[in-house]
């Protein structure tokens, strides 16, 4: 496993932090840190794999964004 980035380190540290200093698990706020930590982790990896791999067209690059965008919920009627 490659080691983490600053950025990941920096966000595991908060998560940390928030354990040595006695806030309950279930405070928001570890949530938070949680999913900031995988954020990043994920980015670095992505990162990673994009430096190690040939450049990508348009299409195959909108295709990976379409995967990040969040879904569209659409109401009305069926």
């Amino acid at each position: 496993m490659p080691a983490l980035s600053p950025e990941a380190r920096r966000h595991r540290a908060r998560l940390g932090g928030l354990k040595r200093s006695g806030v309950p698990e279930d405070d928001p706020r570890y949530d938070e840190a949680r999913r900031d930590l995988r954020a990043q982790v994920l980015a670095d990896y992505v990162q990673r794999v994009l430096d190690d791999w040939p450049p990508l067209t348009a299409e195959q690059r909108s295709h990976l964004a379409e995967l990040l965008r969040p879904v569209r919920v659409h109401g009305g009627a069926a």
